[in-house]
């Protein structure tokens, strides 16, 4: 009973809340804690601060240049407008956007105006050019009238900007190609934040309903699949930090991220994003940015982009190489699908658009890597640059890199070489070998420039930059029968220099088997198929591109003036034998373009260059290109040749190259099949444009395809598409120097005709050189007809007498007798009357009984 009194007794006291929690507090526990979450919290304060402090400088620092100010630019070579020119005033606004122009007076690149009838252009101080601005009117869709805005003066032609063509002195071989805010299309910016970010514009640089349910999925499926980076994220990741996966990245992210959208507006941040996001590889180079892809997979300007293809590039985002369209096109088209849903669900398009573009199939452009960036040119642009000017950092600083790239003509040598090389690997099919054995893939080489200038305008270095950065334009094979016309150069040459032997155009020569000495050794070469044709020109061996006739023909003039005629024009790798005429020692398309110049500019080599002026950021001028030339040629002696190789495209391997659906234009050109028909070559030119064609194997395999059917084939495609352009049309005539004489001759005796000779052909020679007298076949005593460039042609032109043709081998030698040349040591050659091929001496029969019948008629 005690017990129980006591509880019932028992009295309860409650102590409150309060005093629990200060008791706890005071305790030395407590005090523990407190002082650690004070400690913690101010050192998250600090530690927030200290990195929210030092990337707002980092980003202040970075905004202040710009965020991509470091990348350096190539550009293109101006375009030139001329009055007449069919284009409209919005073509016109395009390109200039598409070189930097915008309609802001306050773009320091520069700006233009669209009125009614015309654009007005204003360059700005970070032009390409220092000159006046210009008004362009237009009328029936064609520039009507060119005026200066300076002084209100009319002008003849007008020169755009240069044209872009990629940005490339980087470390990590990245392409990209800025765009403005205002240039993306609305359907791109829906496209993309319809698959990455919608509430884009909405938050502030974190979505924490997207946050809620990627963890939601995540957790549901028990794998990390959901992204929940907003754009401003992604941005801040991509530009700013490296990509791992560590707490302190994620923490710079939170950190830039909250200054990007403090610092920077909507249209801002999108911008950068839009320049800077991977979007794939294209060969070894990297893309960038929605304007370099838009370039890449579909060969346009992002402005031009359907539904579709925008909905393609915002695919590409979540995993470029996954979707990689070269290889993975239908998980490409699966995506752009997705896309497009997620665009229709967040009413971006309408249901009709939807339907109309996801039933568009996936089409990629083909060949806009090779011809819209020019990759083996851009290389060489690189080297030089990096080579010539090694104290400048131009992976470090924002250059601009003028070049003389024509865009129009690297297009054009891009769809000519595409449509070349797939006849060429038909061509190879056929060949038996290729039967039982695969067939390696035939690469090719086009370099063309202006010859007057050398400026290189058009470069190709290969089949595809992605399988292979090897440029064939630098690369050295030996040019074959292409390198014969510095052989016929020298020798018409003598007409020049004199000597005991003056040779021309109808110098005749015996086209027969023959071995020659030389250092006491034998050489036997051979002609195309082991076809001999006796007595012949120097005009028809090279039109018919004989071995043995050119190797006479340099025997006489001297195998070392052969080689000092080749360092004339910059080739240096020849030597004084008996090869050297036929092509043996190599050199480099690139090479063989410059020595051509000597033959296509009136006798002065200019050196090729592709380089014109070089600016550094603050706009000075580091470099500006010098022309480098010298006379290396005769303007006669190289009129000479071009009408010899003339006669090689009317009448000689090139003819194939004529009729009526081939190129008309006047031009002279040369094929070339090396040694064992390993490479085929043509070099060709016109007044206006000069370009080198080479194909063949990489490991030097034989081609087994002459350079009439495989390099020739691809020079005329080029040349026929170059013809569209006007700056290429105006081909004319091949100028005739002063001091060239014409003589009507008849080709069987090789004298002036008379009008009784039933064939006649005009003949020309250096003033001097010409054969006088009359043919004594028909008509002797008839005086001939000689015309001199220059002269006064109202009466005939009293000359020196010249031997009449001559003959290099002397002697008659029967075309099926092997004939053996003295070594040089002993040889004395000797001229004499012309002989004539048996076949000439059949056809001279004939004229004859065919006379004799019309007087019985």
């Amino acid at each position: 009973m005690t017990v129980v009194a006591e509880k019932r007794n028992e009295m309860k006291v409650r102590v409150p809340k309060g005093a629990r929690l200060t008791r706890f507090v005071l305790s030395p526990v407590g005090k523990i804690l407190l002082a650690s979450i004070a400690l913690v919290t101010v050192a998250g304060v600090g530690v927030f601060t200290y990195f929210y402090t030092t990337y707002s400088k980092l980003i202040d620092q970075k905004l202040r240049v710009g965020p991509f100010a470091n990348t350096s630019k190539i550009f293109a070579a101006p375009r030139t407008l001329n009055i007449g020119e069919q284009l409209t005033p919005e073509d016109v606004a395009l390109e200039l956007r598409h070189t930097g122009y915008t309609e802001s007076d306050r773009n320091p690149m520069g700006y233009y105006r669209v009125r009614p009838d015309g654009i007005e252009i204003y360059p700005g101080p970070d032009s390409y050019f220092r000159r006046d601005p210009g008004l362009l009117k237009f009328k029936n869709g064609k520039i009507a009238e060119i005026v200066s805005l300076a002084d209100n003066s009319n002008l003849y032609q007008y020169q755009l900007e240069p044209q872009l063509i990629t940005n490339l002195f980087d470390r990590n071989r990245e392409k990209r190609r800025l765009v403005k805010f205002d240039d993306i299309p609305q359907v791109l910016i829906d496209a993309v934040t319809s698959a990455e970010d919608k509430r884009f514009f909405q938050h502030s640089g974190f979505d924490p309903f997207r946050i809620i349910k990627a963890v939601y999925v995540d957790l549901k499926q028990g794998r990390k699949e959901q992204g929940a980076s907003t754009l401003s994220q992604q941005l801040a990741r991509e530009l700013w930090l490296y990509p791992d996966k560590m707490w302190k990245r994620k923490l710079a992210e939170m950190m830039i991220t909250l200054q990007l959208e403090q610092k920077l507006s909507k249209n801002e941040i999108f911008e950068d994003y839009a320049n800077q996001i991977y979007l794939g590889r294209r060969g070894s180079f990297s893309i960038h940015g929605f304007g370099e892809a838009a370039q890449a997979y579909f060969g346009k300007d992002m402005r031009q982009l359907t539904v579709a293809e925008a909905a393609t590039l915002a695919g590409l985002i979540q995993r470029p190489g996954y979707f990689d369209p070269s290889r993975h096109a239908q998980r490409l088209q699966e995506r752009r699908d997705i896309v497009l849903g997620l665009m229709r669900q967040n009413g971006k398009i309408s249901d009709r658009d939807y339907a109309k573009a996801i039933s568009t199939p996936l089409t990629l452009a083909k060949n806009v890597v090779q011809s819209q960036e020019a990759p083996y040119f851009v290389d060489m642009v690189n080297d030089m640059l990096t080579s010539k000017f090694q104290d400048y950092d131009f992976q470090g600083h924002s250059f601009r890199v003028y070049t003389t790239l024509d865009l129009n003509l690297q297009r054009a040598a891009a769809d000519a070489v595409a449509v070349g090389m797939e006849q060429v690997e038909a061509r190879l099919k056929k060949q038996k070998r290729y039967k039982t054995e695969a067939m390696p893939e035939p690469q090719v080489a086009l370099v063309a420039l202006d010859p007057h200038t050398g400026e290189i305008k058009a470069l190709i270095g290969g089949r595809s930059y992605g399988r292979s950065q090897l440029n064939h334009v630098l690369r050295e094979r030996p040019p074959g029968s292409s390198f014969k016309p510095f052989v016929y150069a020298t020798a018409l040459d003598t007409g020049i220099e004199g000597g005991p032997h003056i040779l021309t155009a109808g110098t005749t020569v015996e086209d027969e088997p023959t071995t020659f000495w030389f250092n006491n050794k034998p050489y036997e070469p051979s002609n195309f198929e082991h076809k001999f044709y006796g007595t012949v020109t120097l005009r028809r061996a090279l039109a018919r591109s004989l071995n043995v006739a050119t190797v006479k023909v340099a025997e006489q003039v001297g195998y070392e003036k052969i080689v000092e005629m080749a360092n004339r024009a910059s080739l240096t790798r020849e030597q004084a034998t008996p090869a050297v005429a036929l092509g043996s020692y190599e050199v480099t398309p690139f090479e063989l373009a410059g020595a051509y110049t000597i033959f296509a500019n009136q006798g002065v080599y200019v050196k090729p260059s592709f380089v014109t002026m070089v600016r550094a950021e603050n706009g000075d001028t580091i470099f500006a290109n010098k022309q480098e030339k010298h006379q290396a040629l005769d303007p006669r002696v190289a009129y000479l040749v071009t009408n010899l190789m003339e006669e090689v495209m009317r009448s000689g391997t090139a003819a194939g190259l004529r009729g009526r659906n081939g190129f008309n234009a006047p031009a002279a050109g040369k094929t070339g099949t090396s040694q064992g028909e390993r490479d085929g070559w043509f070099a060709g030119y016109t007044t206006e444009l000069l370009c080198i064609v080479w194909v063949g194997f990489d490991d030097n395999r034989e081609l087994n395809l002459e350079g009439a059917h495989s390099a020739a084939p691809i020079w005329g495609e080029f040349m026929k598409r170059a013809l569209q352009y006007r700056d290429y049309a105006s081909a004319k005539p091949f100028t005739v120097p002063d001091g060239i004489v014409t003589v009507q001759i008849d080709p069987l005796s090789g004298m002036p005709a008379t009008p009784m000779c039933p064939q006649t052909t005009a003949e020309v020679y250096i003033a001097g050189t010409q054969p006088v007298g009359s043919c004594p076949l028909h008509g002797a005593g008839q005086p001939g007809m000689t015309n001199v460039a220059g002269w006064d042609n109202s009466r005939p032109v009293e000359t020196a007498p010249v031997a009449t043709t001559p003959n290099i081998t002397g002697g008659e030698h029967p075309v099926s007798a092997q004939r053996r040349s003295a070594p040089p040591a002993q040889q004395q050659p000797t001229t004499v009357q012309a002989e004539k091929h048996p076949e000439e001496q059949k056809d001279e029969k004939k004229g004859f009984f065919r006379r004799l019948w019309g007087v019985f008629k």
